[in-house]
């Protein structure tokens, strides 16, 4: 019942840009934390904006593939495979900063942990992967 109510949730045309919202709102209280109110005002902003660009782009189904709303079998496999793409693409970035900054002379932080929280977290999800299939 909860699985079937939280999967509804994030397929509504109203989950992204809830999400980019709320997302953005957190963005201007961080920015304002740290003295840039103004900075964080424009991050809401471009959030918000991109939010209501989700919401309003509805015939595309690429917009509704990315929203939730428009989300088949087929869909699902493309979102799986741009988030593996998306990872490996993260993870490359993450090892060349990190050789970047150990060829500078420095520690190599905070991509030193980042690697190691990818290398972990990938190491966990094949042995639960491998055990549950």
């Amino acid at each position: 019942m909860i699985k079937d109510r939280s999967q509804a949730i994030c397929r509504s045309r109203w989950f992204v840009p809830a999400f980019c919202l709320a997302l953005g709102v957190v963005i201007l209280a961080a920015s304002w934390l740290g003295g840039h109110p103004g900075e964080g005002l424009a991050e809401l902003a471009l959030m918000a904006g991109f939010g209501l660009f989700i919401l309003l782009a509805g015939r595309s189904e690429t917009i509704r593939g990315l929203r939730g709303d428009g989300r088949d079998e087929r869909f699902a496999q493309i979102d799986l495979r741009a988030t593996a793409v998306a990872g490996l693409v993260v993870i490359t970035a993450v090892i060349v900063s990190w050789l970047v900054e150990i060829a500078r002379g420095h520690s190599g932080s905070p991509y030193d942990w980042l690697g190691a929280i990818g290398g972990l977290a990938y190491a966990a999800a094949v042995v639960v992967f491998r055990w549950r299939g």
